[in-house]
């Protein structure tokens, strides 16, 4: 190998090709299909502050790339698995949104069985009381809008768990609705013609507004802006060809539609709710007549809610921050906090001997557990224990690759297969999870619905563990579960202090406290590849992940996972993951764009993302293989939500490991680094980490300096507020 083994450093070599892009230019993180929307450190700033674009994604185009789709003719010719394959990836698919919508609606139950609305805000004044007003109209039913319920303690729904030594048998979920009729999306797709919209956002709009989709669009043609991947621009053009003079910039509906457009792209930040100020400022920049008029309409129309953060009292001379925020999060966060809560009243208190997360989670109902990689052996060791116990015991991982790492001994599931009921105890009579401890490796990357349905799931009197790395990049999804749970101090923290081994463990440590230090790699666990542009980055890419690494590290090019700032761009993961298929597996993408070999990422939700390889295609749809995993993603879904996957961003990373890493740097990435972003794409290397390194001062400054941005949410004075200081073991 050509490169240099030292630490991170920058250099030149190699011929100058095309000109990269401005910085910044060249990288959008904002596509739907590969990291849910979310931005790879929250880094630009979120859509309801002052100054966003308008634009979805980066260039229009379709999530997946270049309009690939299955179709059955072609696919049909290379029918090689079994039928049952089909059924079982569908069935797994259809239980999980099942499962998700029935717990959705739970919550939405346990909500409107509370007391009253929140009492919290009574001497707000100024723009914040007349915000105010608004809400208590919503309250009081005066005004149509989805009510806000104070978080009462919860009265113990069942009583505690009985041990049990074995778990029950899986329990299948009821399968998927039926599909948009053939008439509602004809009426739909009139309507788009009418107002000059592309037809195939038709099955999108139907999805999106359901049934009566074609009338809600003549009646509100700015209902368009729900669905994904349309922004303003095309909502107020699709508007003006259906109501003509009648259209303007301060209609009511426009504006309602603009505040909660505005939350809706926050969320894809990571935000559950935006500052008031914020989301006025970007409306102003929309030529909104009057913003504030246009909140306070949305609140009335029970679009969005309105909250205030602290307390108002008479000597205080800080303003109160107004927040606004989608019920759907509000909702999620309160029944999260709420369960939070309730498993601290209800936990056991047993003296358990062993170290101390055994200790601590034999006498609490919630622990907080926090170290790198090495510690994962930790939480599951504390499983073990717990088996022995008698105890009922699941341990479950965002996603397959982190159950494969922990082995088959440890009977890891997933965290979706655990909600869905393809893996894992099943459910009680009462609809909880059939378990007495649940651990859960990877817990910054839960994102707030998640977090509260599989805490709603958990029966009174079982103990929570969540344990994760603090240090890598949050949930794809809203929400910063992990960080409010560790800041508002409500239960134990145990923090490991077993070390990642070696250059990379010492590495990624010293990244972690914004250090980026020179590492002694004698067996080249970490080599520096400085290129000059993006020509040469993708070059050198192509070169170390075909050739350098299998030759001189001995991992073989599939096990060698490329990750880069964002999708777009010279160096994005669409020109890699070209270049690393012409090489790799050269083919005409029969299959919607895809070959036999193929190794893809796969969007399976908001948030999570599968990596795989393609086994083959029928009328069923594409036949992915997902770490020894058989799933079928049907053929209507395979444009919006897979794309090659030899190069993915850190967020489509986060949770998963490969035993070689290759992180590439072009010069265009340097303004969106950030710690959290290096430390988290640095860590995901096992033996080697390649750095294709463009950057040049950039990099050391982002660890140094670049915390990452912070996330707007209510989970951290919600604990505070429900539950008491406790000490920390």
């Amino acid at each position: 190998m050509d490169e240099s083994a030292s630490g991170p450093a920058t250099g030149t070599g190699g011929d100058r090709s095309d000109a990269p892009n401005p910085a910044g230019g060249g990288h959008d993180v904002g596509d739907a299909a590969a990291d849910s929307g979310a931005d790879e450190d929250g880094t630009r700033q979120a859509a309801g502050g002052p100054g966003t674009a308008a634009a979805d994604g980066d260039d229009g185009s379709s999530p997946a790339d270049g309009g690939h789709g299955t179709g059955a003719s072609a696919a049909e010719d290379d029918a090689q698995s079994p039928a049952g394959d089909a059924a079982e990836g569908k069935d797994e698919a259809e239980a999980e949104i099942a499962a998700q919508r029935e717990l959705r609606a739970r919550i939405e139950k346990r909500k409107a069985e509370r007391g009253g609305p929140i009492d919290s805000g009574t001497k707000l004044s100024g723009k914040a009381a007349d915000l105010l007003a608004a809400v208590r109209a919503v309250e009081s039913g005066d005004a149509a809008g989805t009510e806000f319920f104070d978080a009462a303690p919860p009265v113990p729904r069942r009583p505690a768990p009985v041990p049990a030594p074995a778990p029950a048998a899986p329990v299948r979920a009821p399968a998927r609705a039926p599909k948009v009729t053939p008439e509602t999306l004809a009426a739909v797709r009139a309507v788009l013609v009418r107002g000059g919209a592309p037809e195939a956002l038709a099955v999108r709009v139907a999805e999106t507004l359901g049934e009566s989709a074609a009338d809600l669009l003549a009646d509100d043609p700015w209902q368009l802006l729900s669905v994904p991947g349309v922004g303003p621009e095309q909502a107020d053009g699709f508007a003006r060809a259906l109501l003509g003079d009648a259209c303007g910039p301060g209609d009511e509906r426009r504006a309602s539609a603009l505040v909660a457009w505005l939350l809706e792209r926050a969320a894809l930040q990571g935000h559950t709710a935006q500052d008031a100020s914020a989301v006025r400022a970007a409306l102003a920049e929309r030529k909104v007549p009057d913003p504030e008029q246009a909140v306070q309409q949305a609140v009335a129309d029970g679009a969005v809610l309105v909250f205030q953060e602290g307390v108002e009292d008479e000597q205080d001379t800080e303003p109160v921050t107004v927040l606004l925020g989608l019920d759907r999060y509000a909702m999620a966060e309160e029944s999260l906090a709420d369960g939070l809560a309730r498993l601290v009243r209800t936990g056991p208190s047993d003296d358990w001997e062993g170290p101390e997360l055994v200790r601590a989670a034999g006498a609490h109902g919630l622990v907080v557990h926090t170290g790198g990689e090495a510690a994962r052996a930790e939480p599951v060791a504390l499983a073990a224990r717990a088996r022995e116990l008698g105890l009922r015991t699941v341990v479950a991982t965002h996603g397959e690759n982190g159950s494969r790492r922990l082995g088959a001994e440890a009977g890891a599931v997933t965290v979706a297969a655990l909600l869905s009921g393809a893996a894992g105890p099943g459910r009680d009579e009462d609809g909880a999870l059939a378990l007495d401890v649940l651990v859960v490796l990877d817990a910054p990357q839960l994102d707030v619905e998640t977090a509260a349905m599989l805490v709603e799931s958990m029966p009174d009197g079982s103990r929570l563990v969540l344990s994760g790395d603090p240090g890598v990049l949050g949930s794809a999804g809203a929400g910063r579960v992990f960080g409010d749970l560790i800041a508002a101090r409500v239960c134990p923290q145990i923090a490991s202090r077993t070390p990642d081994p070696g250059p990379l463990g010492e590495l990624v440590s010293g990244i972690g406290v914004g250090e980026l230090n020179q590492v002694p790699a004698p067996e080249k666990e970490i080599v520096i590849v400085p290129v000059r542009d993006a020509g040469e980055a993708i070059h050198r890419t192509v070169q170390l992940v075909a050739d350098s690494v299998p030759r001189a590290i001995g991992v073989p090019a599939d096990r060698t996972q490329v990750i880069t700032v964002g999708h777009g761009g010279p160096a994005g993961t669409r020109a890699l993951n070209a270049a690393l298929k012409q090489r790799l597996n050269p083919g005409p993408g029969r299959f919607g764009g895809f070959d036999p070999g193929d190794r893809v990422a796969y969007a399976q939700a908001p948030g999570r993302t599968l990596t795989g390889t393609v086994v083959s295609a029928d009328a069923e749809g594409l036949r992915l293989d997902c770490e020894g995993t058989r799933t079928v993603v049907p053929k209507e879904r395979v444009e919006p939500e897979v794309r090659h996957g030899w190069a993915l961003t850190a967020h489509q990373a986060a949770g998963m490991r490969w035993p070689a890493v290759v992180v590439v740097l072009p010069g265009d990435a340097a303004q969106m680094l950030s710690r959290p972003w290096v430390y988290t794409a640095f860590g995901r290397a096992e033996r080697h980490l390649s750095v294709v390194h463009g950057v040049d001062q950039a990099l050391a400054r982002a660890v140094a300096e670049v915390p990452g941005a912070e996330r707007t949410t209510r989970l951290h004075p919600l604990l505070e507020g429900l539950l008491a200081a406790r000490p920390e073991s």
